[in-house]
């Protein structure tokens, strides 16, 4: 039998992830969505049931176009208090759920519309998910007047970094730091989030989500 390719496992996870998100709403509902090419795929399937919910509300811009196009409501996110459940993807997930997110620059906004939400789904493919964090560089947004400290930082405790090109949706530098071994990834993530400069890190595990839903290569989805 064939194995499905990386958009087939994507496709399945979002399938299943809608499945989700159609028994926790109501028509009161707010939906959060993420970024990133598997949570497209949920998009694109969510307009099936968009009339079974209020609005949205969006980590990004290309979210929340994608989402516009498709006819479903999208609300800014300081207009609103809390949203029913989240759907995101990952870069990295470990046993314990805690997550590296922000290879796609969304992870200040990942950050609030999580801490927003009451049930956070995340969802990826198996090969996200691994032993321990930080074999997928670990993304710092900074306010750039900061990149140096926040470089030193990452080169005291054994990471690479290196500025990503171009600036945020919030007008902020990305430092990408390669090379790490996160062995207690919630300290690490206190630790970075109180540097001077850093608006936040793309570690997820003060908010880990609640629930992860694994694509398989043997066509099955399981569930962390």
């Amino acid at each position: 039998m064939t194995e499905p390719d990386q958009d087939e496992l994507k496709r399945r996870v979002a399938r299943a992830a809608l499945d989700h998100v159609t028994e926790d709403i109501n028509p009161e509902s707010v939906v959060g969505v993420g970024t990133g090419s598997t949570v497209n795929f949920f998009i694109d399937m969510l307009v099936e049931i968009k009339d079974s919910f209020k609005a949205t509300i969006s980590s990004s811009i290309a979210s929340t176009s994608r989402l516009k196009d498709h006819g479903i409501t999208v609300l800014e996110t300081h207009k609103v208090c809390s949203a029913d459940v989240y759907v995101d993807g990952a870069d990295e997930v470990d046993g314990s759920r805690a997550l590296i997110k922000g290879g796609g620059g969304a992870l200040t906004q990942e950050k609030i519309v999580t801490s927003m939400s009451k049930h956070f789904v995340c969802i990826v493919d198996e090969s996200k998910l691994v032993d321990r964090l930080g074999a997928f560089p670990l993304p710092i947004e900074v306010i750039p007047s900061a990149r140096t400290v926040v470089k030193q930082f990452a080169r005291s405790i054994g990471g690479d970094p290196h500025v990503r090109t171009g600036l945020t949706e919030n007008g902020n530098i990305i430092v990408d730091v390669g090379g790490l071994t996160i062995d207690d990834p919630g300290c690490l993530e206190q630790t970075i989030n109180n540097l001077p400069g850093v608006v936040t890190v793309g570690l997820f595990v003060a908010h880990r989500p609640d629930l992860v839903l694994i694509a398989k290569r043997d066509g099955s989805v399981a569930s962390l």
